[in-house]
């Protein structure tokens, strides 16, 4: 196979243009109702059998057969042997994106405030941690130990008593790192498990697997079904899509960079989105020689050839403020400003997981140590969500003291508003405390 790919390239002065570029971004992540229906079959199975569903499915999925669940619980030995085993170099390297990640996260921590009212009325609002904690990160080959600091550590600064985490091990495929950045994350409970069946015993519990109260983490189709299906039995952080890129280039980046920028994206699988928007046209056909050149130096070079010839695209755009209406359209994951004053442009931006700033600011950066989190909305999401922090693992209740004299006028205004909803026993109960 030739490692030639030639990227689209649309212009966003075309009449057909948004309905070419609706089609580019067009992904559902759970369409498949084949997906579903396996799914909804491993649900019920594990609330229903627990510990020996799990172990089946494990066997099933993962062709990794043992004899209980002890084998597929992870001992905090295992993961401080795993820390110690790893080289110097990765340890150093896992320790210095912690504490980056832990730092940042820092900054994000809420607390409980309140006021008190010229009456002695006091309002207010108590910040607490979740409880527990569900972490799923991928197994296997495509083992992630960022993930595992990305989840866990905003958990711990927001004061999380208890991380479970669940990762596969296909056919006992062990990838030490994950361990490492478990132990050095603190997490507290780890389980060889994956799959819409981790999912499950997170959910429901088992006789070894807590019940939690949230689950975050990225994972497959399998996982992402699962992960919807059981929400409202817990909360969960969001429906993760393929990972995407959007570069808006001005000219002057080295087109080198801006390729491989693109591919930084395309090599995490088929389905990974990689466009750029540039008002070059001639910037646009040197990054395009740069893919060529580029291409075949690659490891992954077949999954990156597939992603941009399926997904990839470059956009030709009149300036940089019609290149902010189209990010602002596709509300990418990850949006790279690679142009000389990244801050004039970042008033006019509306909706991106993570903006990286300037022409040294590789998206690569963020996804291990700059210190803001990897988890970011995908397919569109960034319109309406956020990255992950420390505020997805804390719940807020509000805090309500009446002074008597507060009571009886509030009571006054409760007691028109439900009666005018014809809630007779919520008048009179507010009545009852107004002052004669």
């Amino acid at each position: 196979m030739s490692d030639a790919v030639t990227m689209r390239v649309l212009d966003a002065d075309q009449a057909d243009f948004d309905e070419k570029l609706s089609a580019l971004l067009a992904w559902d992540s759970v369409s498949d109702a084949a997906v579903a229906d396996v799914v909804a079959s491993v649900l019920a199975d594990v609330k229903a059998r627990g510990d020996d569903a799990v172990l089946d499915y494990t066997a099933r999925f993962d062709q990794l057969m043992v004899a209980g669940m002890a084998t597929l619980t992870v001992p905090a030995e295992r993961l401080q042997a795993a820390l110690e085993s790893i080289t110097s170099e990765q340890r150093g390297a896992l320790e210095a994106a912690a504490q980056r990640v832990r730092q940042y996260h820092e900054h994000q921590k809420q607390d409980s405030w309140q006021y008190t009212e010229a009456d002695g009325t006091v309002l207010g609002q108590k910040i607490s941690p979740i409880e527990k904690v569900g972490i799923y990160v991928p197994g296997g080959k495509a083992s992630y130990p960022s993930s595992v600091l990305m989840n866990a550590i905003p958990a711990k600064v927001a004061g999380v008593e208890q991380i479970v985490m669940t990762v596969p091990t296909p056919r006992g495929e062990v990838n030490e790192m994950v361990f490492a950045a478990a132990a050095i994350a603190g997490v507290d409970q780890v389980f060889t498990v994956g799959g819409a069946q981790a999912i499950a015993a997170l959910a429901f519990g088992t006789e070894s697997i807590p019940k939690v109260d949230k689950i975050v983490g990225p994972g497959n189709i399998y996982v992402a079904t699962a992960k919807r299906s059981v929400f409202g039995e817990v909360a969960i952080d969001m429906i993760a899509g393929p990972s995407e890129i959007l570069i808006i280039c001005d000219g002057q980046t080295d087109p080198d960079w801006i390729a491989m920028d693109l591919f930084s994206q395309a090599e995490h699988d088929e389905q990974a989105q990689s466009i750029l928007i540039s008002p070059d046209a001639d910037f646009l056909k040197k990054v395009q020689a740069s893919i060529d050149a580029l291409m075949p130096t690659l490891a992954r070079s077949d999954i990156v050839r597939q992603s941009i010839a399926a997904r990839g695209a470059m956009i030709k755009v009149e300036n940089l403020e019609q290149a902010i209406e189209v990010s602002n359209r596709i509300a990418p994951e990850h949006l790279e400003l690679s142009v000389a004053d990244p801050e004039s442009l970042l008033p006019m931006i509306k909706h991106a997981g993570a903006i990286f700033m300037g022409r040294h600011t590789a998206e690569a950066l963020g996804d291990y140590c700059a210190g803001p989190n990897h988890v970011l909305p995908t397919s569109g999401t960034a319109r309406f969500s956020s990255p992950l922090g420390v505020y997805d693992f804390q719940k807020r209740s509000s805090l309500i003291m009446c002074s008597p004299e507060g009571a009886s006028e509030l009571g006054k205004t409760a007691s028109v508003l439900a009666r005018g909803e014809s809630l007779e026993a919520h008048a009179r109960s507010a009545e009852y405390r107004i002052k004669p």
